[in-house]
């Protein structure tokens, strides 16, 4: 049926480019096609973000410490790899926002922010009550007017005021994506919330229909998934699964260049590797210097990326003098804090913590307040120690810390970027033919969101190679 072997590469070793490779190598052994896949990564380990420490029986995530159950992929992945009995949810507990030095309790119904029930909203106090009112306009408003797109900012501001927006929506979404909401595209981040308004108006009545039923249950449970074992060993699991040999660790690419039946690939060992079709499974940046003749990626030069780091404290039971009910907090920027947010994560992951154990996992860094990632170990723990003592009280040092520093890792996107990204991919269809862009920088950030565009590339590159056991060859 085939007449030539195909040499597919996959450019980046985060999530997104092991799951191409992965199903790539699958769908080639199930059906028998004649494709070579081998996967390129610049540092000398894969995952990406993903990484995990395991010291002193805690299990510690430097980056994602989780991912949404709702979103199959991941969970899909995991039975494929046989990490299907590692998986765990997070336990359900109270979470609070921090504003002016003290905590409110997350008012029950919420949706990112928004309201479904509205006792809960009523009776906080986590909004004045000409701060209430104004988000009751929200059920006699219009509908906004259609458009391309806004940022997430003008849009919650408009349903539901600036003071639900500052003390509880822009906590939680700017947490997500470490993010200035003012900025923030809307369709490319939470397209759904316009769709419900379009739908329904009035947002809050929208979330409500929208959601599903609540299933009774005996066991309460949360709604996100992650591995007993950590992150990491899941990327493990995945790397084990492919063909010996497909791995290239500690190699970078250095350029691609069309050579008219097929791509270039030169690498810092200097050896030049062909393919036939290419996934580029890296972050915006280096996408860019990779095809240094290809202005077609121009419009990724202005992309942002924040600076953002994790600071994992561990400690004994005792040392929490004054301990809180919940499973962590997200702080309000009107608030006098240099964290952004702090889970406890003995609580909302006890699999993580040994008995008679506290972990606390703090995050700094967003747009402007960028300066702290840089400062030492020392320097940090000390201001994320002043932090949580305005509403803890924490007797000693902590037994050890651990300090994850990501410098441009999280990219913004600002308002436009799916048109952007558009004309990118429409140009590369054009000029790039069998290239394909995946991950991070591009259709979502979380774990299930690379995932997936792991496996929508697979399906361009079946596609383009005419080898899709979905699809009917081409004559």
């Amino acid at each position: 049926m085939f007449k030539d072997r195909k040499k597919v590469i996959v450019i980046g070793g985060g999530i997104t480019g092991l799951t191409s490779a992965y199903y790539l190598q699958k769908v080639a052994r199930d059906y028998d096609l004649p494709l070579d896949v081998k996967l390129i990564e610049a540092s000398h380990r894969l995952g990406g973000k993903a990484q995990t420490v395991v010291r002193d029986g805690f299990v510690i995530e430097r980056g994602p410490d989780s991912f949404l159950e709702r979103k199959t992929s991941a969970a899909r992945l995991a039975k494929e790899v046989g990490m299907e009995d590692k998986l765990v949810n997070n336990a359900s507990g109270k979470s609070y926002v921090l504003v002016q030095n003290k905590l409110h309790q997350m008012p029950e119904g919420s949706v990112m922010g928004i309201p479904t029930k509205i006792t809960p909203f009523v009776t906080t106090d986590l909004f004045t009550f000409s701060g209430k009112i104004r988000a009751a306009a929200d059920f006699i408003l219009p509908r906004s007017k259609a458009q391309e797109d806004q940022s997430l900012g003008e849009f919650f501001r408009r349903r539901l005021g600036d003071e639900v927006v500052e003390n509880l929506i822009e906590p939680l979404l700017s947490g997500i994506y470490a993010g200035n909401i003012d900025q923030l595209s809307l369709m490319s981040t939470f397209p759904q919330f316009y769709h419900v308004e379009q739908k329904y108006r009035s947002l809050a009545l929208g979330m409500k229909k929208a959601m599903p039923p609540q299933k009774k249950s005996p066991r309460k449970k949360g709604i996100f998934l992650t591995f007993t074992t950590g992150l990491q060993s899941f990327i493990s699991a995945i790397e084990a699964k492919l063909e010996k040999g497909s791995v290239l660790k500690s190699m970078r690419v250095e350029k691609v260049v069309d050579s008219d039946d097929n791509y270039s690939i030169y690498v810092n060992s200097g050896e030049i590797i062909q393919a036939d079709s290419i996934v580029v499974a890296t972050p915006h940046q280096v996408t860019r210097s990779i095809f240094p003749d290809y202005s077609l990626f121009a419009p990724l030069k202005d992309m942002p990326s924040t600076s953002v780091a994790t600071v994992a404290l561990a400690y004994p039971e005792e040392a929490i003098d004054k301990d809180i009910d919940g499973t962590g907090f997200v702080v309000s920027r009107n608030s006098d804090f240099t964290i952004t947010a702090c889970t406890w994560t003995h609580k909302k992951w006890p699999h993580t913590t040994p008995k008679g154990k506290v972990l606390l996992r703090c995050y700094v860094g967003r747009p402007g307040d960028e300066a702290i990632v840089e400062l030492s170990d020392d320097q940090i723990v000390k201001i994320v120690l002043d932090d949580l003592n305005k509403t803890m009280n924490i007797t000693a040092k902590p037994d050890f810390s651990v300090i994850s520093r990501w410098k441009a890792a999280m990219p913004q996107y600002t308002v436009g970027h799916k048109q952007r990204l558009e004309s990118v991919k429409q140009a590369m269809a054009q000029q790039l033919k069998g290239v394909f862009l995946a991950g991070s920088s591009y259709e979502g950030l979380g774990l299930p969101d690379c995932i997936d565009q792991g496996e929508a590339a697979v399906e361009k590159v079946l596609t383009y190679l005419n080898m899709n056991p979905n699809e009917k060859p081409a004559d």
